[in-house]
């Protein structure tokens, strides 16, 4: 083993056996260190809440902007309790709300026949992403794409800490959509995140907060390929390390529309009225609009 993969290990087990509400508390003092050393990802934050709140001061969008470094801090924390703790740990850890808006289309009834269709958990980047999906799947098998990490040992970490309770399938994002394909059809529903900048291919410009923001058609275009219901999913970081709060929201109706800009637009439009409940807990130090439309200067200047 690597000596990353190593320090990896003993940390995520040492954070393991530390109580929550501790990592809660000195999530403050780390951030205040991150805020003052990670400049880089400071000026992406500041210019992004900049971009999206204009009408804020600059006071209150440093505001958020720390604590978003706070509540970020934690959840990274958190990783060494949701890849070590026992299922029934985390159920009490992490609540799941309204599971009924996505099971309707699992549990049907087929002497009646009725079918089961497949579902797409929309999952925006919210800082409790991963502990929605470790919930989940303490009860659920789904499948979902990732981005491999460079070292080896550490990407095998992350893929056992993320499947060690069912028959998820976590896919590298190299591999391309067939997988998903595959893993759908045989019954398992998708965790997609639908709101990083992954260039322009595969993607339309559509506002967000009022910003032309590269945004992927995938959504729409999967779920035209299976028929799958898209049921958005929304994780809230709870105060002092009380844990996180999972809400499925309705599947959306009429969707996909036909119409992959205004399917985007859709997509970009929901996510904007959940980061105004909840500003400083999303993911604010990704170049969200990194791609310009050509022409265009960057943003991140």
């Amino acid at each position: 083993m690597t000596a990353a993969g190593l320090i990896t290990l003993i940390g995520s087990k040492l954070l393991a056996l530390v109580p929550l509400r501790i990592i809660a508390a000195v999530s403050a003092p780390l951030a205040w260190l991150g805020w003052t050393f990670a400049k880089s990802r400071r000026r992406i934050t500041l210019i992004n809440l900049r971009l999206c709140f204009p009408e804020k001061t600059n006071a209150e969008r440093e505001a958020i902007a720390r604590e978003h470094f706070r509540a970020y801090m934690q959840a990274a924390l958190e990783h060494g309790f949701l890849w070590n703790a026992s299922g029934e740990r985390i159920r009490r850890y992490v609540t799941l709300h309204d599971e009924h808006e996505w099971k309707r289309f699992r549990d049907v009834d087929t002497a009646k026949g009725e079918t089961a269709r497949p579902v797409i958990w929309l999952c925006p980047h919210f800082i409790g992403l991963d502990a929605a999906a470790i919930r989940i799947s303490v009860d659920t098998s789904g499948c979902s794409l990732y981005s491999e990490q460079s070292n080896a040992d550490v990407d095998a970490m992350m893929l056992a800490g993320r499947t060690r309770f069912s028959e998820s399938k976590i896919i590298a994002r190299t591999e391309g959509v067939k997988p998903i394909l595959r893993a759908m059809k045989a019954g398992l529903p998708f965790y997609y995140l639908p709101d990083m900048d992954f260039g322009a291919r595969d993607s339309v410009f559509v506002p967000f907060f009022g910003v032309n923001a590269a945004t992927i058609t995938g959504v729409s275009r999967l779920a035209k390929l299976t028929g799958a219901a898209v049921v958005p999913v929304i994780a809230t970081q709870r105060k002092a390390g009380a844990g996180y709060d999972v809400r499925f929201y309705p599947a959306w109706e009429n969707f996909p529309s036909g119409d992959d800009v205004d399917d985007a637009r859709r997509v970009n439009t929901f996510i904007e009225s959940r980061v105004r409940e909840n500003i400083a807990q999303y993911l604010w130090t990704h170049r969200r609009f990194k791609t310009r439309p050509d022409g265009e200067a960057s943003l991140y200047q």
